[in-house]
């Protein structure tokens, strides 16, 4: 460029820059709605044409700077000259490339490599939202599909942006990516290894995060199963007797505060409820697949509190109550927080008997483990072989990876006097850990109430 289009240049950013201040003198409060939002998008509109002029000045310090005249990268002398966010300088970079005038080898021009988002966004009729989108398509194509389809789908986004928001038009972009390659990017391989649900820990208000990636088929199952049960007015928990089959009645549609999250946990909730209340899962550890919560006679007859399950998770007394109406009862007797004894002669523990561990142990009895009941063994203190016998005060949980501890790798377990399982560890690894798991019972660590109230 010449010093004469430098002088041309720096008028016209001058003359842009007096017309800006005459807009932003401009005072609206006579104006009505319409011309309000009128003017609104005029403003939109400059916004979106200012890109336009950004590019071929990018692209030209991409092509001719060197790295020593411009003190290291390119989103690096960007971001100092404009005092912008090393990220924000980058997404330009990049968008220059896609949406800027180029030059071939020999220096003729060449279109830009998304033309007709380019054009329309000179023209303002695209907004960075919208160009994002279509920037993000046209990269995740695969290679197999040939120039002129690219060029066609690029055009038709590009029309579509100037006539919707850029969430529909990413509804529509993920559509035409489905047609112009309907098997994705992803095998079934990458697919399944990429599944999971993981559950977080409970927080203190009991409430806990689930997060997770589903496989197509499991999404379009959870799709099916929201269409039923998380409808305005079913599986409503504020109604007194919530619907969960049929139509909901239109004063129960009317009354549905609910957001569209919290219909969606309620209808999942009712979904693996009536699962468990089935009886189709069958057995697990010798007992029919339930939820089995522990507490104390006080705390349900105070209706306070909080029970724990089989699992380890927290459950607030009422909520114990209210699942006790339509469950099936295990019934474990306690005496000062001793279970009564439970015995027989089989080597396997009784389902009796596994209740009273979920209610005592409530998890694994290995120090620090946190793993749940529900996922434990039953492990005898004192081995089978000896004692010839299966009693409820010979008889703790141990997960999988600590069963596998003891015998013959020189761990070994024995009860204390106050019923507690110690594990004690082979000399070479004894390090004065502790020996008994706390995990599962805080209350232990508090100091003791005495009976007589001191």
């Amino acid at each position: 460029m010449s010093s004469a289009d430098d002088e041309v240049a720096e008028a016209a950013f001058d003359a842009l820059d007096k017309a800006l201040d005459t807009v932003a003198a401009l005072n609206f409060a006579a104006s009505n709605t319409r011309r309000r939002l009128a003017s609104l998008q005029r403003c939109e509109q400059v916004r979106r044409r200012l890109p336009a002029v950004e590019h071929p000045l990018i692209n030209q310090l991409a092509r001719e700077a060197t790295p020593a005249e411009l003190g290291g990268t390119l989103p690096h002398a960007v971001a100092e000259a404009t005092l912008i966010s090393r990220a924000e300088a980058g997404r330009r970079v990049r968008e220059a490339a896609d949406l800027g005038a180029r030059c071939g080898l020999t220096g003729e021009p060449l279109a830009p490599v998304l033309a007709a988002t380019a054009t329309a966004q000179r023209q303002g009729k695209l907004g960075a939202g919208q160009v994002a989108v279509i920037r993000r398509f046209c990269h995740e194509l695969p290679g197999f599909i040939d120039a002129d389809t690219r060029e066609a789908a690029e055009a038709q986004l590009a029309e579509l942006g100037t006539q919707f928001r850029p969430e529909p038009l990413a509804g529509l972009a993920d559509r035409l990516m489905d047609w112009l390659n309907p098997d994705g990017s992803f095998t079934d391989e990458d697919r399944a290894r990429r599944r999971g649900l993981t559950l977080g820990k409970q927080q203190a208000d009991g409430m806990s995060a689930l997060r997770g990636w589903l496989t197509p088929e499991a999404r379009a199952t959870l799709e099916a199963v929201w269409a039923k049960l998380a409808a305005p007015g079913m599986c409503n928990p504020s109604d007194e007797n919530p619907c969960v089959d049929g139509a909901p009645t239109e004063q129960a549609i009317e009354g549905d505060g609910r957001s569209a999250a919290q219909r969606n946990h309620d209808g999942v909730n009712a979904a693996l409820r009536a699962v468990l209340a089935s009886g189709e899962l069958g057995q697990h550890n010798g007992l029919p697949a339930s939820i089995i919560v522990s507490t104390t006679l006080a705390e349900l007859g105070q209706a306070a509190g909080q029970g724990v399950t089989g699992g380890g998770t927290r459950l607030p007394v009422s909520d114990v109550i209210r699942l006790a109406r339509h469950a099936h009862h295990y019934l474990a007797v306690f005496d000062k927080a001793e279970p009564v004894a439970l015995y027989h002669s089989k080597r396997l523990a009784s389902p009796g008997q596994r209740i009273v561990l979920y209610a005592k142990e409530r998890g694994c009895s290995a120090p620090g483990c946190d793993v749940g009941g529900y996922y434990c063994e039953v492990h005898h203190v004192t081995d089978y072989a000896h004692c010839r016998t299966t009693g409820i005060d010979n008889l703790t949980l141990a997960c999988g990876p600590h069963h596998r501890l003891l015998q013959p790798r020189g761990w070994s377990t024995r009860k204390r006097t106050n019923g507690d399982t110690e594990w004690i560890p082979p000399p070479h690894l004894d390090r004065g850990q502790p020996r008994t798991n706390t995990y599962h019972h805080p209350e232990k660590l508090l100091p003791r109430e005495h009976d007589d109230g001191g």
